[in-house]
């Protein structure tokens, strides 16, 4: 079935994705993938499936983006939207899900700690509430393509440490998803201006900038295009990650805060309330809403009215903001929007004059004083607006997770990202001085430079350790692009601690072995999280190899003075001494990991249902679904008895119960409705299925003698119009003639009788019919009508079928003139020469003879479909066979 849907969505596939993104077989029972283009406000899902190229999912409200919300309230959790339209009306414990939640300290300036909801929300870890949210995201990824989906590739900012991109790993793996890759939100976005632009792409290196302003952080990337050649596909286009600079503070939402904080003061000074607003949470989340609406408008007006009913206390606000008092709050943030240009540019050692064109992304780079100090900056004509600010990243993330995927092939699209922080191994050793003294000598090897490209394996050997020792992983000088607070948000400097052991052991078994050192394999995969891979002693041992060559028999006496010669010399070459061959040693050495910056879980956590993470996500989602359920059963009750008491004053339903009837239902219905007034609102999913089942079990009669009534006419006019074609074509069939009849008597026999007990049985059904009263069980049934219209159907099909695909019958061959005698002997010989052709059994089709036929061949004619008439009606056939088999 699967192959089946594939071939029949390649042509779709084909016409609409002009990337040529092909869809392969695959033995999976799912092939779709998603992207999950996560930001600090809002996240954008993308689906790839067959004969879906390159969509953006809609959520439940149909819109192309949802809010990063979890709302924790009693015993429910909410998502998204409905999270945000609870938060603002009643206490509940809410959290926004942060990036910056990740190994590191939320901003001060999201006035969380007086808020009882996130201390209670923190109760869940950062990854579990991610693991929420993305659990959230699958669950509206696979209604929205209608098909299981696990694999997805997630987009995460190019400054995430290594403690957060395990982190988002972590939360995928709570929520059951496959994570093909965690790809940079700017190398996303540079991959889908890539791929829309292949043509563009040549030998000649173009360097753009994408300026990505969000909610939440602002990230500037110097990206080169270029074709570069390939063993495997040949010369293909690329693009390489030449420079990042970042503020993880700077973004959208930090101008609304400061707009709801201008919006609260203004209020407070109205004086209509004799309450500090600021102390209101409801109230401060109103604000913060309409903070976020005046702002979207002031970047296209110069003055907008803010307003909201009943903010605190019953008490409309309303005020003027226009544009300029607006960038007056914000004037501090509009200077720190070059730095990022300025880190981009030294970290990829370019200038601006290299940089052909800087693109803007994200939603707060709509904001006009942001463009105007982005331009002003980067020194050029204007600013690319041409790719979509909001779904870039979505998108280029899920052309990434269709080309990892082995459901689909797409066209190769050469990614080279690069870390943003330089990662470098230090260890001491002793060391003895020329007087004996004995010191330590503190050593560091650069691993990874920073905006070091990868994938990446690297390899550092250890030449001067003979025994167990210990080395750590920590990130390099940070200084240059992580100043100030930003430290505090960015975690442990410090990595891994390495602990070695069996590096004694391993040179004792091998005393004499010439050691090449202790050499630990890093590997930084395609999401950029590091790995150690294995630590080994290598060496090498020096076996001398022994050649025994074998003394050739003697010649025959013949040949004995022309071989000796020969056979001396190669006596004289066994004699002497062979080089020596070197054998590789490689010994693996143990490794004890301790997790400096954020401690991973155990596999046995992870695997096993384990109350920290399994066990309560799986508590909620439960809930979640109990909640569900019995809101839908409770919505089914109240709609049931709505409907079903409007339709007792129904002159239709009214028609088909008697009196006792009637009051029965009544009764049962007004009685259910005080039920749940008093007790049904907060019955149990269980009780309220009952009482449903009850009031459905009580109306069922009538609902059914309603329903019959309503489908009467149609099926009785279209059994009326089949019995009308049918005989008809009965008619037809029967006139004929003899030389041309495909039908055999058998089967229009049968055609016959169908037709006539059809009519029958109407007739008699509905004159029966009619002497019931309306308030008894019918006999005229529409699944009894709709089976005799089937079998009438079948019947006439299958003649229709059959005459479809019948040949006409070959007409006898015209007598050859020159066969005929004399025109002498023409009358005396007709008599005596009568001769029947005998009957062709391939049956070709007839051609027009060339003269008209005598009266003897009209006889030959006649007796040949004679015989053929006779022996079709001589076969086997039944009509009950004849209805099994067409």
């Amino acid at each position: 079935h699967l192959l089946q849907v594939t071939m029949r969505e390649k042509l779709t596939l084909w016409a609409l994705f002009c990337l040529a993104l092909v869809l392969l077989p695959s033995p999976t029972a799912s092939v779709a993938v998603m992207s999950v283009d996560l930001g600090s406000e809002w996240m954008k899902i993308a689906i790839v499936k067959p004969g879906v190229p390159m969509e953006i999912v809609l959520n439940k409200e149909s819109r192309r983006k949802t809010p990063v919300a979890v709302c924790l309230k009693e015993n429910e959790r909410l998502f998204g939207d409905s999270a945000l339209g609870v938060v603002s009306c009643c206490c509940c414990y809410f959290l926004w899900v942060f990036c910056t939640c990740f190994g590191c300290k939320i901003s001060s300036d999201l006035n969380y700690d007086s808020d009882p909801s996130f201390v209670i929300a923190m109760q869940y870890s950062p990854e579990e509430l991610l693991g929420m949210v993305l659990n959230y995201s699958s669950g509206l990824a696979q209604d929205f393509a209608e098909q299981p989906i696990k694999d997805a590739v997630i987009t995460i900012p190019a400054f995430f440490n290594q403690a957060e991109r395990r982190a988002v790993l972590q939360a995928a793996q709570m929520a059951g998803l496959k994570v093909l890759q965690l790809i940079n939100d700017n190398t996303a976005v540079a991959l889908n201006y890539g791929v829309f632009r292949r043509k563009d792409i040549n030998s000649t290196a173009q360097n753009v900038m994408f300026y990505d302003m969000g909610s939440g952080s602002t990230t500037a990337t110097i990206v080169t295009y270029q074709t570069v050649k390939t063993k495997e596909a040949g010369t293909q286009p690329q693009l390489q990650i030449r420079g990042v600079g970042f503020d993880r503070t700077l973004g959208g939402f930090e101008m609304e805060l400061r707009l709801r904080d201008y919006l609260a003061k203004i209020f407070n000074e109205q004086k209509k309330s004799k309450k500090d607003v600021r102390e209101n949470m409801r109230a401060m989340a109103k604000l913060l809403k309409e903070a976020q609406r005046v702002k979207t408008v002031l970047s296209a007006n110069a003055e907008h009215m803010a307003q909201i009913e009943g903010l605190m206390d019953d008490i409309d606000f309303k005020a003027k903001v226009n544009r300029a008092e607006f960038e007056a709050l914000c004037t501090d943030l509009f200077d720190r929007v070059p730095g990022p240009v300025e880190q981009a540019l030294a970290a990829s050692e370019m200038s601006l004059d290299e940089i052909e064109q800087v693109i803007l992304v994200g939603g707060a780079t709509r904001v006009p004083r942001v463009q105007e100090v982005l331009l002003k900056a980067v020194r050029k004509e204007e600013l690319g607006k041409n790719i979509n600010a909001d779904e870039a990243a979505a998108m280029g993330a899920v052309y990434q997770a269709a080309a990892l995927s082995k459901a689909f092939k797409v066209k190769p699209f050469i990614v080279r990202d690069a870390a943003v922080f330089p990662i470098q191994v230090e260890f001491s050793r002793e060391t003895e001085e020329e007087d004996g003294v004995k010191g330590i000598k503190h050593n560091k090897r650069i691993l990874f430079q920073r905006m070091a490209p990868y994938p990446q394996r690297k390899v550092i050997t250890f030449n001067r350790y003979t025994d167990d020792f210990i080395f750590h992983i920590n990130y390099g000088d940070l200084n240059p692009f992580v100043v100030g607070f930003f430290f505090g948000m960015f975690g442990s400097q410090n990595l891994t601690t390495v602990k070695l052991s069996g590096v004694g052991n391993s040179f004792k078994k091998h005393s004499d072995a010439e050691s090449k050192g202790i050499k630990a394999h890093f590997n930084m995969d395609e999401s950029g999280v590091l790995l150690l891979d294995r630590v080994s002693s290598s060496g090498s041992n020096l076996c001398a190899i022994i050649l025994i060559k074998q003394v050739e028999k003697e010649a025959e006496k013949s040949d004995e003075g022309k071989t000796n010669g020969v056979k001396e010399d190669e006596k004289e070459a066994d004699k002497k001494p062979k080089p020596q061959k070197k054998s590789k040693i490689s010994v693996d050495i143990g490794v004890e990991l301790e997790v400096n910056d954020v401690p991973d879980p155990s596999p046995e956590d992870i695997e096993n249902p384990h109350p920290i993470f399994f066990v309560r996500l799986q508590d909620l989602t439960d809930r979640d679904l109990e909640k569900q359920e019995r809101e839908k059963t409770l919505n089914n009750l109240e709609a049931f008895l709505f409907e079903t008491q409007d339709k007792l004053y129904q002159d239709e339903y009214l028609a088909v119960v008697t009196e006792e009837e009637k009051e029965e239902i009544s009764g049962k219905l007004s009685a259910a409705s005080t039920w749940m007034d008093d007790e049904g609102y907060t019955a149990g999913t269980k009780e309220l299925k009952e009482k449903l089942s009850e009031l459905k079990k009580l109306c069922k009669a009538m609902f059914f003698r309603v329903e019959e009534r309503k489908k009467w006419p149609d099926r009785l006019a279209a059994l009326d119009s089949m019995l009308n074609h049918s005989t008809i074509f009965l008619k037809s069939a029967k006139m004929l003639p003899e030389d041309n009849q495909i039908f055999t008597d058998v089967e229009l026999k049968t055609l016959e009788r169908v037709i006539n007990e059809t009519m029958d049985w109407k007739n008699e059904t509905v004159a029966e019919q009619e002497k019931l009263s309306p308030t008894e069980k019918p006999v005229l049934l529409s699944k009894d009508i709709e089976a005799k219209l089937s079998l009438l159907d079948r019947e006439v099909n299958y003649l229709l079928n059959k005459a479809k695909f019948a040949k006409p019958k070959p007409k006898p061959k015209p007598k050859d003139k020159n066969s005929t005698s004399t025109e002498s002997n023409k009358t005396s010989s007709t008599d005596s020469e009568k001769v029947v052709p005998p009957k062709d059994e391939t049956v070709e089709e007839a051609k027009p003879a060339e003269e008209p036929p005598t009266e003897e061949n009209k006889k030959e004619t006649e007796t040949e479909q004679k015989v053929e008439e006779e022996t079709e009606g001589t076969g086997n056939y039944t009509p009950v066979m004849h209805l099994d088999t067409h």
